[in-house]
């Protein structure tokens, strides 16, 4: 069996047939509070004992209050999670982030757009386009999660997980999925020694350190946490695809729902799609407890 990336949790796993294939896309659908922050922080935790390198959060919410994932990781793993705030300038005669930086500051929180994309958008000769000041503060921020995204990659890290996707009845039209499938194809799934070079200018003071820390992208595994308006398994298990739903792309999606039985209401996770892989087809009980998801 290839090799694959694994949660940690053996149930979880066994229903994915080992796990998820590397170098893929794997959409958690779910309503806010079945606990997809928690199986996401258990996948990154997980990279520590599989590849000996933590995963990264990179969190997108755009409400009001907070995720919580400083919180979360210390309660359940003891995680001192910081916060990435490292900035790297051209020209600058030491652009890289202190080892102990690099190892604590696995969390990003530069991108807080929500809504529609024709809310940062103008009309022009009958054509929508970005407006200009938006784009320059996009800009300033696109140049703050490359180095976050590429020194990590170059020290050993091979999990992402992206969370604080809002509902939308319109993917296409979702300015977070839009930023997201930037980000994808752009950096995550970037050639390392691009990046490197887009990051380390001038490139000749710093050709030594990409060619040293060349990685290969294809190992990447990616985990997109998405949330949904509806909250039981059945009417995600029944969910359509929307235009431009990125779970369409996705190699494997997970839904975590609300089920009613025995005169409880419980919450249950389901294998819906599983790429190049045998998968389970059972719905699988799970509780959220201080030692974060547990399956029944």
């Amino acid at each position: 069996m290839s090799r694959r990336v694994r949660f940690g949790i053996e149930k979880l796993d066994q229903m994915l047939g080992g796990g998820l294939l590397p170098g893929t896309l794997t959409v958690v659908y779910g309503a806010t509070g079945i606990g997809k922050t928690h199986l996401g922080l258990t996948f990154t935790w997980a990279g520590e004992r599989y590849e000996r390198a933590r995963g990264l959060i990179l969190d997108m919410t755009a409400r009001g209050d907070s995720q919580r994932h400083d919180e979360y990781a210390k309660r359940l793993f003891g995680w001192e999670l910081g916060r990435w705030d490292h900035a790297v300038r051209p020209g600058q005669q030491n652009p890289f982030p202190p080892a102990t930086h690099l190892e604590r500051m696995r969390y990003c929180h530069e991108f807080d757009y929500g809504g529609r994309l024709e809310e940062y958008q103008v009309v022009r000769s009958g054509d929508r386009e970005f407006r200009r000041d938006w784009l320059a503060a996009y800009a300033q921020r696109w140049k703050a999660v490359l180095p976050f995204f590429y020194f990590h990659f170059a020290s050993g890290v091979k999990r992402i997980v992206v969370d604080g996707v809002d509902p939308t009845g319109s993917p296409h039209e979702s300015m977070q999925l839009y930023i997201f499938e930037e980000l994808y194809r752009k950096i995550i799934h970037q050639d390392g020694e691009i990046l490197g070079m887009e990051i380390l200018i001038p490139v000749w003071r710093h050709r030594d350190f990409i060619d040293r820390h060349r990685y290969d992208h294809r190992e990447v595994a990616t985990l997109l946490l998405v949330t949904t308006e509806e909250t039981l398994l059945d009417d995600l298990i029944a969910r359509k695809v929307g235009e431009g739903d990125i779970g369409a792309s996705a190699n494997t999606i997970l839904l975590m729902g609300r089920r009613m039985g025995q005169g409880q209401v419980g919450r249950a996770l389901h294998v819906a799609k599983h790429r190049g892989s045998a998968c389970s087809d059972e719905i699988a009980g799970y509780t959220i407890t201080d030692r974060g998801l547990t399956f029944l």
